[in-house]
């Protein structure tokens, strides 16, 4: 269902896998600023992708959806992984917005309304995170997960020809017509490196935007292996080589500007 005329609503995507531990607080943290969005003609909705977990995760996203109207679930009878939970999320969102959220709370949903902030004003058609653009807390982790991050994204950067710093960043956030389109293959964490040669293959106007981050460690829950490291490269050579597939994104009409714009003047307007 579309928004009503001049009201924009956000989805926020969350694949799910194994987080009963956390789950709850990231359904509450998100939707905690439901009322901070609201203030902004924002409306809410939350799209929670359960990848066949074995630990309770279904059984608490079933008890949320059915006291909080806002919250649309769904979930995969096998495991199939992260990008494909996405893909899924994306197929069940309306929203005139989306951003990927983690189940893990890695990320803050207070940064929120911040990343989506540039689509918001009419400036960007997608905006990633950066958790080394030095502003919010940044849990101290391993050193050689750093490194292995800074070359990927160099090497994303080479085919791409964009300018990230954080290409593995898992907060990004899109506009509809943008993420609607974007020809999406991978099925595990390769989803990552895929979505922004997409961004680039389709001519998006990618913004990035600094952002906290409370990494965990392996013992907390971590997921990501160092093979998944080492697949990203050939994620890379895959999305650079499929290019051709991805459809390139018709810029916004000053309609769909004004539309997108229409927060900021309800904003100024309260002042």
């Amino acid at each position: 269902m579309a928004s009503p005329p001049g009201r924009l609503t956000l989805s926020v995507l969350i694949p799910c896998y194994n987080e009963a531990a956390t789950i709850d607080r990231t359904l509450d943290a998100v939707a905690a600023l439901g009322a901070r969005l609201a203030a902004d003609g924002i409306g809410l909705q939350i799209v929670a992708v359960d990848d066949c977990s074995r630990d309770g995760t279904w059984e608490r996203l079933s008890l949320r959806a059915a006291a909080d109207p806002r919250i649309r679930t769904a979930r995969h009878e096998v495991n199939r992984g992260k990008g494909s939970a996405i893909q899924t999320a994306r197929a069940e969102a309306t929203g005139d917005l989306l951003v990927i959220q983690d189940a893990d709370l890695e990320y803050d949903p207070s940064d929120i309304p911040a990343l989506i902030a540039p689509i918001v004003t009419g400036h960007a058609d997608a905006v990633c995170g950066t958790r080394f653009g030095g502003a919010g807390a940044h849990r101290v982790l391993y050193f050689y997960h750093r490194m292995g991050n800074g070359l990927l994204t160099w090497v994303s950067n080479l085919f791409t020809n964009l300018n990230l710093t954080d290409m593995e960043v898992g907060y990004k956030a899109f506009t509809r017509d943008c993420f609607r389109i974007m020809h999406l293959t991978r099925e595990r964490f390769g989803i990552e490196p895929e979505i922004v040669a997409r961004l680039s293959q389709m001519g998006a106007r990618v913004y990035e935007v600094p952002i906290s981050y409370y990494g965990r460690t392996y013992a907390e829950g971590k997921k990501i292996t160092w093979r998944d490291g080492i697949a990203a490269f050939w994620h890379i050579l895959v999305a650079a080589w499929t290019g051709p597939k991805q459809e390139r994104l018709i810029p916004l009409t000053t309609v769909d500007r004004s539309q997108l714009k229409s927060t900021e003047v309800d904003r100024s307007q309260k002042k």
